[in-house]
């Protein structure tokens, strides 16, 4: 395993960390739990030393399985998780004042209630799930924010960037007030190297990067007749005609890559990796086979330049989250 440095934190963390959303039991359908504990046990065996969960996820369950894991191995397991808005609104929208999404108050209660799902004293980089750069300057959540590092409850503050707006954080980083931003970055969502990669590297904030398979788009196993289990997100994510798109891209991507299709979800990790300003990038592994296939992918290469170059046209704008 490959280890990056996560900006100025200047921590060392492997540049494939474990994506805690899916074993949450909430929006992703089928999680259970006691594969989960083995997909998180097996990847910290393989050199996984980052994981990013969220209180959001199934109300802390995910906060649980990751706080039983870390506090089950010796050595440095860095802990990331995520503050929900108040008005519980995702991504956050235009003109909405912080006081309705982050106060000292909740950033606080917030914070314990993880540590208390987590078991752990201190967690590693906590951030806001949500962000408007109109936040900055404005209310008393940056109080709460460094109330918690002086007490040693958080070290690091970051930020998850709302879907598709990666230079809605540009502000915040020029701040200096942010250690860390989380994003989504892959193949088809390819406009955080515009403005966004530039400022981090500039201003030496750790990036992660979510999403890089494209909620499954990118790993080859999409098709006209994929199905998901009842009240899974992807039933929305990929209606209507969006299942077709999604494969016939893929098949181009493999076809000018000259790839088979099982080579697609380590090629897309392998084309974030090969960012310089990139520090982790955070895919959901629900299984061990997951974890075991996503690993190796995670040993410096990233990947070559003709290739990476091939990709950039297959940037495609759009927001399937809507």
């Amino acid at each position: 395993m490959n280890y990056r440095t996560l900006g100025r934190t200047g921590l060392k963390v492997s540049e494939i960390g474990f994506g805690a959303w899916g074993i949450g039991k909430t929006s992703w359908i089928g999680a259970d739990d006691q594969e989960s504990l083995k997909a998180l046990n097996r990847s910290v065996e393989l050199g996984l030393n980052f994981i990013d969960t969220a209180l959001g996820y199934g109300d802390g369950h995910s906060e649980k399985l990751v706080g039983q894991v870390v506090r089950e191995h010796a050595g440095n397991i860095y802990v990331a998780t995520k503050i929900p808005p108040i008005n519980r609104q995702w991504p956050a929208r235009s003109g909405v004042p912080v006081e309705e999404t982050f106060t000292k108050e909740h950033v606080i209660s917030c914070t314990e209630k993880s540590l208390r799902n987590l078991g752990l004293e201190t967690i590693d980089v906590q951030q806001f799930h949500v962000w408007s750069d109109e936040w900055v300057g404005k209310g008393d959540w940056l109080e709460g924010v460094q109330k918690l590092k002086e007490q040693g409850k958080i070290r690091f503050f970051g930020v998850s960037i709302n879907d598709y707006q990666p230079s809605n954080a540009l502000k915040l980083i020029e701040s200096g007030l942010v250690d860390t931003v989380q994003v989504i970055y892959n193949i088809f969502e390819q406009s955080p190297e515009d403005e966004l990669l530039p400022a981090c590297e500039k201003h030496d904030i750790g990036v992660i990067v979510r999403v890089a398979l494209d909620e499954g788009g990118l790993t080859g196993k999409i098709t006209p007749e994929t199905t998901f289990d009842q009240g899974d997100f992807r039933n929305h994510y990929f209606r209507g005609d969006r299942k077709q798109e999604v494969f016939e891209r893929v098949q181009k991507i493999a076809a000018d890559l000259n790839i088979s299709i099982d080579d697609i979800a380590e090629t897309a990790l392998r084309y974030v990796l090969s960012s310089p300003a990139v520090s982790t990038v955070i895919p959901g592994m629900r299984s061990v086979a997951n974890v075991e296939r996503n690993m190796k992918v995670g040993d410096g290469l990233g990947l070559p330049e003709d290739q990476v170059a091939k990709l950039k046209p297959h940037r495609w704008v759009r927001n399937f989250y809507n």
